[in-house]
Parts: C-alpha cells; structure tokens; sequence
C-alpha cells in the first residue's frame, strides 16, 4: 500500500475517532441541529491530511497554514451560531476539531505513530468529561495547590539540583533525594485520591486499605484511638491488619520500581508476609459482630512541609547508611535500617536500595529491607498497645506474629 494512502487513512480515523465520542454525546439532539459530528469529524482529519500532504508535495507550509485559519474560521462561525440557539458556552468541540485537523496534518508530516497516540489521547479525554468533574468537585482547593505547587517544584528545582554524591560515602545525592522523595509522594497520593473519592463514608476496609497506601502507621493509629470507644475493637484490629498487609505491598512495589534486583531477593518472604496479614484481617473482619465506628482519614500527602521533612529526613538516613555501610559493612546498613524504619519504612528503604550502586551486595541490601519492614511492624504495634485497648492490640500482635513467621519461614525454604 502507498504510504500517503496509509497516512491518509490514519488522518480520517484520528477524526472518525474523535467524531464517535462527540457524536455519541450529542446522538439525541435532532439532525442537522449540530455543527460537528462523527463525519464531520472524520472528514476535518482527512482534511487536515490532505492540505498537509498538498504543502508538503508543493515546498509551501502556506498551503497548510492557510487552510488552517480558514477551517477554524469556519468552525468557529458554524458553532458561534449553534452556541447561541442554545445559550451554550462551551468551546470543547471546537478545540477537538481543531485538534483533529492539527493531527491529522501531524500523521502527514510527522511521526504516525505520535499522531495516533494524540488521536487517542484526545478521545480519551474527551469521554473522560464526568470522571474529571468529578474528581474536581470531590478535591479541595488546597489540594490542588499543594499539588501544583509541588509540580512546579519539581519541573523547576528537580533539573537544576546536582545530580552526584557531594559526601565522601556516596550517599546524599541532591537529584536522587528529591525525585525519589517526589516518588514516594506520588505512590501516597494515589491512595489519598481513592480515599477523597469513594469517601471514609463508604466503610471500615475501604477507607483503611486506601489510607494505608498514604500512611499504615497512621491508619493503625487512628484505628487504635478508635477502638477505644468501640464497642466490638475486633474489626479494627482486623482492618489494621490490612493496612499493614498494604504497606508491605506498597514496599514491594518501590523496590520493583527502583531496583528489581532486589525484589528478586524480598520478593517472596515479603508476599508471604502480606498474605499473612492478609488472611488474619479477614478472619477479624468475618468473626466480628457488627462493624467498627470511625474510620482513618488520610492526610494529604502534598503538603510541603511533611513533604520537605521527608527529604531531609532521607538525605540525613541515606548519608548514614551509606557512612555506617563504608565504616562496618553490613552490619551498619542493618543498624540503620532498624533504626529509620521504626520510624519511617519509606525512608529505611530507600535509603537501603540506594546503596546497590555503591557497591554494597544485593543480599545485605535485601536483608535491610526485610529488616526495615519488620521494625515498622513493631513500631506500628508499639503505637497501638499505647493509644488502643488490649482488644485491638491483642489481635494485631497475633497477625504482626504470624506475618512475622510466614516471612521468615518463606527466607528458610528459600536458603537465604
């Protein structure tokens, strides 16, 4: 087949693309009572395939730049008309069909491949109206702005901050601090949508498991304060039991990311650990009678201050882990392991995978991460015997035991 004819043919599907999602929206309005719709579309991208192959046959980008402004024009005129018999101020449509044109030229002049993938991207956004409402009528304003404000952050400082070791360890590096302090913050924040979505009102489990992917440590400690008012603490034993099981997960998932030679280290032992706490809180959850009252509420994970506490916190862990490593091995990596991860998991253990790059082995860096997750565990259940009764702590002591077994029994099958 020509390659134009291919071309052209990816030009009328980017708008046949674009056309079905505007004409679905619009299918019950009468006929010819809209400006665009599903062949109107297809043809502004075939159109806009045909002018830029013309420009590109003759040397003249005035072919297509001036057949541009004259279909946005014509566009804006028609839906001009159509906005005002129906009192309707939205200029979407014209923004896609102009889109539709300029991608349409784009699978002409350009990569096709770029040109596909904005054809679906438009679509995608433009069928994605209610879910994006939605989700700015359920976050707050200061959530935004801590958001937007940590990307402009990022998008500015990130570039501009040196990226080598500046201690003579090789553990703070200024760049790796920060994106991987903007990493962690991205994983947290993802569960803070959930829960700013679905609401603590739709249960116990839900708002635990998403709160949990923010902060176990605070989950468990909102659920102990709860339990002490609570007649039946059962099902909130069980649901920190949850929590717990997802940030053994959420671990699982940083150490994938970042370093996967270490995952095939932690991997099993830490699943094994999950599935344990996993099965515990069910059976809490299944042997209770009634539901537990209140539920965690997660904080936001984009404040700045939380935020830049969490960087200095891991440039000064990972500046030691990197001293003690040099200065004792092993053993000193474990040590502050220990140490940071009673406090902070997150930061034991990514204060750990860096070292892979410094020439500390995989197997000691696993074993610190195994290690940080254990005293997480013990400082999470340290939490709930000092601010929950002895019927929730009890409970979650027993599943902290058994995940505790079930990981270590799954290092002893496996020889490490």
């Amino acid at each position: 087949m020509d390659p134009l004819i291919a071309r052209l043919a990816l030009a009328l599907a980017i708008g046949l693309l674009v056309g079905l999602e505007r004409g679905w929206r619009e299918r019950e309005a009468p006929d010819r009572s809209r400006t665009a719709g599903i062949r109107t579309f297809g043809i502004s991208g075939l159109l806009g395939g045909v002018l830029a192959a013309l420009a590109k046959e003759l040397g003249a980008v005035s072919v297509l730049v001036g057949g541009f402004v004259a279909f946005s024009a014509i566009l804006a005129w028609y839906k001009a008309r159509e906005a005002a018999h129906d009192d309707d101020f939205s200029v979407t449509s014209v923004i896609a069909g102009l889109g539709v044109f300029a991608l349409g030229a784009l699978s002409i002049t350009d990569d096709y491949r770029a040109a596909a993938a904005g054809g679906a991207a438009l679509a995608a956004i433009l069928a994605s109206r209610e879910v994006l409402h939605g989700l700015l009528k359920r976050l707050s304003w200061i959530e935004l702005r801590s958001a937007l404000i940590l990307a402009v952050m990022t998008a500015i400082i990130l570039p501009l901050l040196p990226n080598r070791t500046l201690d003579p360890w090789g553990g703070f590096n200024p760049w790796e601090v920060w994106f991987l302090t903007v990493l962690m913050a991205s994983i947290s924040f993802a569960g803070y949508v959930a829960v700013r979505i679905l609401g603590n009102t739709r249960g116990l489990l839900v708002s635990s498991l998403a709160g949990a992917i923010v902060s176990s440590t605070a989950v468990t400690l909102a659920l102990a304060r709860n339990a002490a008012s609570a007649s039946n603490p059962l099902p909130l034993a069980g649901a920190a039991s949850l929590a717990a099981m997802v940030s053994v997960l959420r671990v699982c998932a940083v150490v994938l990311i970042i370093e996967p030679s270490v995952f095939a280290w932690v991997g099993i032992p830490a699943m094994a650990a999950a599935l344990a706490f996993a099965a515990c809180g069910a059976l809490l959850l299944t042997r209770a009678k009634g539901n537990g009252e209140g539920s965690p509420i997660a904080r936001n994970p984009f404040e700045l201050g939380p935020l830049l506490l969490f960087a200095i916190l891991f440039a000064l862990v990972a500046t030691a882990s990197a001293g003690l490593a040099a200065q004792f091995g092993g053993r000193g990596l474990l040590a502050s392991s220990t140490l940071a991860g009673t406090f902070d998991v997150d930061v034991a253990v990514l204060g750990a995978l860096r070292l892979v790059k410094h020439s500390v082995s995989i197997d000691t860096v696993g074993q610190a991460v195994l290690v940080a997750l254990a005293a997480n565990a013990v400082g999470r259940l340290s939490l709930a015997v000092f601010a929950g009764p002895v019927g929730f702590w009890a409970p979650l002591a027993g599943a902290t035991l058994a995940a505790a077994a079930a990981g270590y029994g799954a290092m002893l099958f496996l020889g490490t």
